[in-house]
């Protein structure tokens, strides 16, 4: 078996070694990541994304796209033949069709490549033909990328962290009632291993609805064709002897925490995450800052996690020839930013400046490039002034996704200093002292296209620019 294992890490190596030299001396490929915690909006991102890439009439400030260097862009097959691919063709459908919905949301990684053919720049640029650059997207749920925490965790580490975390939580008190009376160091039985994991699940999709972010293992969530599996039967238990005997419950359910790590984690780690080269991270911030502080800090905290599973850094021409890949930019994009009237656009950038300057920071340090802003991947509502008790409210107007009727909203004043939304999030309060924010959940507008035009949006195109814009 070790020598199976070294064999094929070794093929893995030659073949990742060949791949690279071909793509760094050739035809160049820029792999983008793109996730988010749930309801972040990747989907969405990613189909509007192509679909302006393509037509570039709303991509002003992309610079290469502003210069008309971009030739074509055009789809091709994606390089790994084993990851699905990502319905692009159908989720532009549900987006701009007569009647638009939103598209499903991530369950599970997949890929599209884009390939663009762009005329160089510099002086030397009248006597170089188009060159061709292959931008790989890859989507993958933020569930997933949290877990990448639990590799340096031991279950009983992360038993004690995740019961101490949750234990005042309302989400949690079914699961807490379940393992009241469970003896973690009596023998294995099964009913009620899977009766306590089944409990531990109920919690996650709980605390996921009420606007918590520390929901792992993700898989819990999005199990796919692991539903029901040892690997995904398991739960944080208390403690009882300082180790656990041999044969009881706790032994078992640490015995699959590691399989979890090994058969499901590693694996999406080597496959997929380390070969990142530019990384976005979608975050609601709005529907945090609706949910109330605890959300906040979960969320801000949630970001530290996500950044700390990176590796950030330069990618130097020997680093990608020899697959040690880093990634270089990193975009924190607060999403829904059509939800808000422009004015209040500057204070939802400044609110996720601070939710990851902690994450950004580290970056930073480590050689990465970082950036905050607040984008619409494509716009539902439209603006407006109401007048309301005497004064002008900057409002919003869209069709709401429950009923499909036209209203104008006003989430509430956002603060132009964030530390008045992250401080009282760190100290614990429940309730946001100066009132209550608001959210709506609107449906996509209809949409008349004109030629060469891409769906409407807000900063997608300052997006691109930063994520991609210095390879073209």
């Amino acid at each position: 078996m070790v020598l199976t294992s070294l064999a094929d890490s070794t093929a893995r190596r030659v073949e990742a070694l060949g791949s690279s030299l071909s793509e760094a001396l050739f035809e160049p490929s820029l792999r983008l990541g793109v996730t988010g915690l749930a309801r972040a909006g990747k989907t969405v991102f990613i189909t509007s994304l192509v679909a302006n890439l393509m037509n570039r009439g709303r991509m002003l400030q992309l610079s290469a796209a502003r210069e008309g260097r971009i030739e074509t862009a055009f789809l091709q097959p994606q390089p790994d033949d084993t990851v699905p691919r990502f319905d692009y063709e159908n989720h532009l459908a549900a987006l701009t069709g007569p009647e638009p919905n939103w598209p499903d949301s991530t369950r599970a990684v997949s890929e599209l490549r884009l390939s663009l053919k762009v005329r160089p720049t510099g002086l030397l640029s009248g006597l170089q033909g188009p060159r061709v650059l292959h931008l790989d997207i890859v989507d993958y749920p933020g569930e997933w990328l949290l877990d990448l925490s639990l590799l340096d965790k031991s279950y009983e580490d992360w038993s004690a962290e995740v019961l101490a975390r949750i234990d005042a939580r309302s989400q949690a008190q079914g699961f807490m009632a379940a393992i009241s009376s469970c003896d973690g160091d009596a023998p294995h039985d099964e009913p009620l291993a899977q009766a306590v994991a089944a409990a531990f699940t109920e919690y996650l999709k709980a605390a996921r609805e009420a606007g918590f972010y520390d929901c792992t293992p993700g898989r819990f969530l999005l199990p796919g064709d692991l539903a029901g599996s040892p690997v995904l039967t398991f739960a944080p238990v208390r403690a009882g002897q300082a180790k656990a005997p041999r044969g009881s419950l706790r032994r078992e359910m640490a015995r699959r925490y590691e399989a979890y790590k090994t058969q499901v984690v590693r694996p999406f780690f080597r496959d997929h995450f380390s070969r990142i080269d530019r990384q976005v991270v979608l975050v609601d911030a709005l529907g945090a800052i609706h949910s109330g502080p605890p959300a906040v800090e979960d969320l801000r905290q949630s970001m530290a996690d996500i950044l700390g599973a990176f590796r950030p850094g330069r990618n130097r021409f020997l680093t990608r020839v020899l697959g040690g890949k880093r990634v270089e930019r990193i975009l924190f994009a607060a999403t829904k930013a059509d939800h808000l009237h422009h004015e209040q656009h500057p204070q939802l950038t400044s609110i996720i400046e601070a939710l990851t300057r902690d994450a950004q920071d580290r970056a930073r340090f480590a050689g990465a490039e970082t950036a905050a802003l607040a984008l619409a991947s494509i716009r539902a509502t439209t603006e407006e002034m109401r007048r309301h008790e005497g004064r002008d409210l900057p409002c919003v107007r869209g069709t709401l996704l429950d009923s499909g009727k036209q209203a104008a909203f006003y989430p509430g004043a956002l603060p132009q200093d964030p530390g008045k939304l992250l401080v009282p999030a760190r100290q614990g309060v429940e309730r946001w002292l100066e009132g209550d924010y608001q959210t709506m959940r609107f449906a996509p507008a209809t949409l008349d296209l004109k030629p060469g035009d891409g769906p409407p949006h807000i900063r997608l195109d300052r997006a691109a620019e930063f994520l991609i814009g210095d390879r073209l």
